[in-house]
């Protein structure tokens, strides 16, 4: 006989009681990032073309890339960079079949978060400063 109260039941792990895992965040981040650097790559790519086009295109593109908006765009770039390149190492230390146990694997997932917003600061003031 089929359940009557089968209708009063959430299905399978409901959005507002299922959390996703950090390992499983910082995947998807990883691929995302991979994306967002090709995009910021096209930008500096775009802009050495413009270097050797004309002055006048060069002005036009330099002044996009270091506009305001341009230099938000940079630095989500250079943390970008830094956070993929820390999921590459990651992923590297788990293919010698080290670091695999959750927690172990949580602590690496908020270490790849951490350490690419401190280097991507650490970057950033010595560009300012040089």
């Amino acid at each position: 006989m089929a359940d009557v109260n089968r209708g009063n039941r959430p299905l399978s792990p409901h959005l507002t009681i299922y959390r996703m895992p950090m390992t499983a965040i910082t995947s998807i981040l990883n691929r995302i990032t991979g994306v967002a650097l090709l995009g910021g790559g096209l930008l500096v790519v775009w802009w050495l073309l413009a270097a050797a086009s004309s002055p006048g295109y060069y002005a036009f593109a330099d002044a996009v890339i270091t506009s305001f908006i341009g230099d938000i765009v940079m630095s989500l770039c250079v943390w970008a960079l830094w956070y993929h390149a820390l999921g590459g190492l990651r992923h590297l230390y788990w293919d010698t079949g080290e670091g695999l146990e959750i927690e172990t694997a949580e602590k690496l997932s908020y270490g790849i978060l951490g350490g690419s917003v401190g280097l991507t600061v650490l970057t950033l003031l010595v560009l300012i400063v040089f």
